[in-house]
């Protein structure tokens, strides 16, 4: 006996639409039977996660923070995979990009409105030269590049921590691993200061997401994403190079993870850490596949990933959980999209076969 996945010939775009919220549904299950195991109120415990930080202003500016850095990188992530290049190392291009974007305002004392945008276009820059590894490791040695984006996320971490407890480390701060304060200059703002902190992070997350949206539906890069996505065969004959897409995705992508990593920076530290992020370039990967890969779908998807973010907090706080309860939910949901997704797409024969001549 063996069990095979065949590919449906025709599938219901009703299914298709109702695939994520069907995984949000299961998520939501399976999680209030999680807290029920912990010996937590499942109806208690999911309203500390989905609803109390929806309740206040400073909490709505909260989750805004949080979602941006998600829907960016998602959307560049959305084009990765959309061409079937499989970027898992948004979290070290976020990294790097936050180091690189952080080198004017932590060694030069430069008051000049040039310096936050000179930040933005380095930590992007530094970014998409991060993934630019891959991608010259899958174009020209036909390297897996699941396996190489993966592994640079750990050498951007660890180069992070090398220099902020090295070089890089603040002289007047007490011995303790953190950089230089940035001065105000090189300090993202804020949308409206007077409610909350949510900064302008956000505005380029939304700004980003329409784009790309615009290029995949109406123009020939997008058109030429999509055909070398689906079949590279078909895009050899339409004229289309696939190691000109490996570099233009990975490329792009890890611009905007970048431009994420040094917003995160500028905007919500102020500094850098040896922690910067909670693994926001993971988390992405499940926004971008719950967005279905389509970058107005992202952004909901990223609010919804960034509610997690913030009602683990709250939860910790109220319930007294631990904080690997946010990193169980959001494993819950990319295992029930994608699992949803396999059974729309495909259905499961069991094939019988019988031994002949006592051989199997």
């Amino acid at each position: 006996m063996r069990i095979e996945l065949e590919k449906r010939p025709d599938v219901s775009k009703l299914f298709a639409f109702v695939s994520p919220l069907l995984a949000l549904v299961l998520t939501l299950v399976f999680g209030a039977i999680m807290f029920a195991m912990l010996g937590k109120d499942p109806v208690e415990a999911l309203d500390a996660f989905f609803i109390e930080p929806l309740l206040e202003v400073w909490s709505l500016h909260e989750l805004a923070i949080k979602a941006a850095p998600l829907i960016l990188i998602a959307v560049g992530l959305a084009v990765c995979y959309r061409s079937n290049n499989w970027n898992i190392g948004a979290e070290g291009q976020f990294t790097i990009g936050a180091i690189t974007g952080s080198y004017l305002p932590i060694f030069y004392d430069w008051h000049s409105p040039l310096v936050l945008p000179l930040m933005l276009i380095l930590g992007a820059l530094g970014g998409a030269l991060f993934a630019a590894i891959p991608a010259l490791l899958k174009a020209h040695f036909n390297t897996n590049e699941i396996l190489t984006s993966l592994m640079l996320v750990y050498i951007a971490q660890l180069f992070l921590d090398w220099l902020i407890r090295g070089a890089w480390r603040d002289p007047k701060g007490f011995n303790f691993p953190v950089s230089r304060d940035f001065a105000p200059e090189a300090v993202l703002p804020a949308i409206w200061e007077e409610s909350g902190r949510a900064h302008w992070a956000f505005i380029f997350a939304i700004v980003a997401a329409i784009g790309v949206w615009f290029m995949l539906r109406y123009t020939l890069k997008g058109f030429e994403i999509v055909v070398l996505g689906q079949s590279e065969r078909a895009g050899r004959f339409a004229g289309f190079s696939s190691k000109k897409m490996i570099w233009f995705s990975f490329l792009f992508s890890g611009a905007l993870a970048g431009l994420a990593g040094i917003a995160e920076v500028s905007g919500s530290i102020g500094h850098l850490q040896p922690a910067i992020s909670p693994g926001y370039g993971f988390t992405a990967i499940i926004v971008a596949f719950l967005g279905r890969l389509n970058p107005l779908g992202i952004i909901a998807s990223g609010l919804v990933l960034a509610l997690t973010y913030l009602g683990g907090e709250a939860a910790q706080l109220s319930l007294g959980v631990s904080d690997k309860v946010t990193r169980v939910f959001q494993g819950l949901l990319l295992f029930f999209v994608l699992s949803c997704d396999t059974l729309i797409y495909y259905k499961i024969r069991i094939v019988w076969s019988r031994l002949r001549g006592g051989a199997a």
